[in-house]
């Protein structure tokens, strides 16, 4: 039986995360007004900024994304019959609600709001408590190299290369638990570069009024898709590092990065002021109408992502003009007039897909103890009403084609109008067949990435290109 006792850090080692951060986070999130007072905290001193965080944010100890392998291995140790001792910097209250949750800890050592719990000061602490080489330590940064240099051995946890070898150099290593998989693949799927796709909407005014744009318009078309692009990966990070919670207690959204612990959260916060930066930058050359478009979408985003996303209703609004700014922010960077035909179009039809969205979350929560859609304005049961308003929008949007269609802008853009009737019935079946879908639980992802992934949504697509080519260019016979 092993006699050395093993201690083991909180932050990116038991957990998957930084605790500080994280009530950071929350804090901007859920007590935005209360940032202001972050600046007398900090001249208090790092331990009383982080009691004072962790009485102002109370942070879940259950939905925090725990080091599985790490924690496997520690059960093992404990059956062992290993005394098991928790050393953190964060603030006693975080330590004791974690601690408690996996229910495996002998002794909890941790930052009480006079010392800040870290570095040669936690080396200190555990030299005094079990001697020189009296312990086996479990860290994972730069901060916990003072600490190994007294402790009998190491356990390095998710260790950079320089972290490993300046650890090797003070201590024995025992054993190495490596970082989860952070390929490009995974900063594709955070960065959200498949949903781009919705910024060809920026393209939309100039295919609806069959404008030819010259090299000049086509130029700015393409710079304002990029700066629209990352402008709006950006803001994805954003609202992922500030919905962590939500996520966590979703079924699929709990896998994503930030939420499983994958990617550090300080590097998720420089990446997306970064690609903030970069979409501006590239907007101001576009010009002066377009920036101002993609800084309303940008502000209008962060309303939001602050707290308009917890407003029933109003949440899947926004979502519709956010869809629609891209149009007329596509209008002004191709300085094409823009249409009340198409604007009516696309914010009925954005709205259903709103709907859409919000009733495929709804549905998740459907056999759970729950009532409540954690982060959201809606309860479980408001699910078929929220059906109603989207079918009711999406049918909205037909009708307001159909109109559109019976109108004298029609006469004049299409050599064969009368074809052009042809895109109510490919309307009809599409916005009937994505609620289908959505009825059958079938929608797991955003509807309009669901749809361009699916046969039948990309059939319907090439029979409305197709229908709008022949009624331009009249029929080939």
């Amino acid at each position: 039986m092993e006699s050395v006792p093993l201690v083991v850090d909180l932050d990116g080692t038991l957990v998957r995360t930084d605790t500080l951060q994280e009530s950071l986070l929350s804090l901007l999130h859920y007590r935005p007004w209360a940032v202001f007072r972050l600046f007398g905290w900090v001249r208090e001193g790092r331990a009383q900024l982080k009691q004072h965080l962790a009485k102002a944010i109370r942070l879940n100890p259950e939905t925090l994304p725990l080091n599985n392998e790490l924690l496997a291995w520690l059960i093992e140790q404990k059956a062992l019959g290993r005394r098991l001792v928790l050393a953190t910097g964060a603030d006693s209250s975080i330590a004791i609600a974690i601690a408690a949750r996996v229910g495996i800890f002998d002794e909890i050592f941790s930052s009480n709001g006079t010392h800040n719990l870290t570095g040669p000061r936690k080396a200190m602490a555990l030299q005094t408590r079990f001697g020189e080489k009296g312990f086996d330590y479990v860290g994972d940064s730069r901060k916990d190299l003072p600490v190994w240099e007294h402790a009998r051995r190491a356990i390095l946890v998710n260790p950079t290369r320089s972290v490993a070898s300046q650890a090797a150099a003070v201590s024995q290593i025992e054993g190495i638990f490596p970082a989860p998989n952070r390929s490009g693949s995974v900063w594709f799927k955070t960065i959200r570069v498949h949903q781009w796709l919705k910024n060809l909407l920026l393209f939309a005014p100039v295919l609806a009024g069959h404008q030819r744009p010259n090299l000049a318009n086509f130029f700015h078309l393409g710079l304002a898709f990029i700066a629209f692009s990352v402008c709006a990966s950006s803001v994805y990070l954003g609202n992922d590092l500030l919905d962590l919670e939500s996520d966590r207690r979703h079924l699929r959204k709990s896998r994503r990065a930030f939420a499983a612990g994958i990617l550090p959260l300080w590097i998720g916060l420089v990446l997306s002021l970064t690609l903030l930066a970069i979409g501006i930058g590239l907007a101001a050359v576009v010009g002066t109408t377009f920036l101002q478009w993609l800084l309303v979408y940008v502000a209008i985003t962060g309303a939001y992502s602050f707290g308009l996303k917890r407003l029933a209703i109003i949440d899947a609004i926004v979502l519709a003009m956010l869809y629609t700014l891209r149009v007329i922010a596509g209008a002004a960077a191709s300085k094409t007039p823009l249409s009340f035909w198409l604007l009516a179009f696309a914010v009925f039809l954005f709205l259903s897909l709103a709907f859409v969205k919000r009733y495929a979350e709804l549905q998740s929560h459907f056999g759970k103890h729950d009532d409540q859609a954690h982060g959201r304005g809606y309860r479980t049961s408001d699910a078929p009403i929220v059906q109603l308003l989207g079918v009711a929008s999406g049918f909205a949007a037909v009708l307001i084609l159909a109109l559109y269609l019976d109108s004298n802008t029609v006469l004049n853009l299409y050599r064969s109008p009368e074809v052009v009737w042809g895109l109510v019935p490919v309307m009809l079946y599409w916005v009937s067949w994505i609620w289908l879908k959505a009825h059958r639980g079938e929608m797991h992802d955003d509807p309009l990435v669901f749809a361009v992934r699916k046969p039948e949504s990309i059939l319907a697509g090439a029979a409305f290109i197709a229908i709008l080519y022949v009624g331009t260019v009249g029929w080939p016979w």
